[in-house]
């Protein structure tokens, strides 16, 4: 089945009109990527993982990324984190925005997650005892938050760094398959506490349920070769993916 619409084949571009002060209020309350590119380095010369991506996320505004494995979702968020930096392109960052919920490779190894925590808070403007008790809660570590975050497992790291995230009162999150954390209890557990009791919050997610896309999203970028197109009805987008 071909999708029923054209990737297009011009330079990269936004394959619609665009405004031409798109992503230029630097008061915009909201996301905003403007012909977005990222190139990385390989034996074979330049390989372009994203081509000119646009798209803008507002106050509330759910937007997920679909697309198959290799197709720069991931890339994507990292770009939207700050963790990597575009070839070119603008990122304007309008809401006060989280890191990628769930990741941990920031911590330091040889403290303590309540240390961690105190560490975090400070940075975030979050009083630390909010932090320690919704952390505490959620993440279910136990005695684990005051030893050292090496002795960690990875799956631990996530429900430290995921609780740490949602301590803190951002106004648009950004996800990366954050969902796949612990075992379907908790996975629950993180799906009430991310859409139910942060329905106000604009959320960016590199998901692969389309369900979750469905119930939760109003917009989807979909992604191929690179190129991409928003689509505000999102079960055309998810029929579309399901056909790369």
């Amino acid at each position: 089945m071909n999708a029923p619409f054209s990737w297009g084949g011009k330079p990269r571009g936004f394959p619609d009109p665009v405004p031409g002060n798109f992503g230029q209020d630097l008061s915009d309350r909201a996301i905003v990527v403007q012909d977005l590119v990222k190139e990385y380095p390989t034996e074979s010369g330049k390989r372009r993982v994203l081509d000119g991506i646009n798209f803008r996320c507002g106050p509330g505004e759910r937007i997920a990324f679909l697309g198959g494995n290799g197709a720069g979702k991931s890339t994507l968020i990292k770009l939207m984190a700050g963790l990597v930096l575009p070839t070119s392109g603008l990122i304007h960052r309008g809401l006060y925005m989280s890191w990628p919920l769930a990741l941990g490779g920031g911590f330091e190894g040889q403290m303590t997650g309540y240390d961690n925590m105190r560490f975090m808070s400070r940075i975030y403007n979050t009083p630390f005892e909010k932090m320690l008790d919704f952390v505490s809660d959620f993440s279910e570590l136990g005695a684990y938050i005051y030893e050292p975050v090496r002795v960690y497992s990875d799956g631990m790291r996530a429900r430290l760094a995921l609780g740490i995230s949602l301590s803190v009162d951002f106004e648009c999150m950004l996800i990366d398959e954050v969902l796949a954390v612990g075992d379907q209890r908790f996975q629950e557990k993180c799906r009430v506490e991310v859409f139910e009791k942060r329905a106000h919050c604009a959320m960016i997610m590199a998901i692969h349920n389309v369900h979750v896309v469905k119930a939760y999203c109003n917009r989807a970028l979909v992604l191929k070769g690179g190129r991409g197109r928003v689509f505000d009805d999102v079960n055309l987008a998810c029929d579309i993916y399901a056909t790369l």
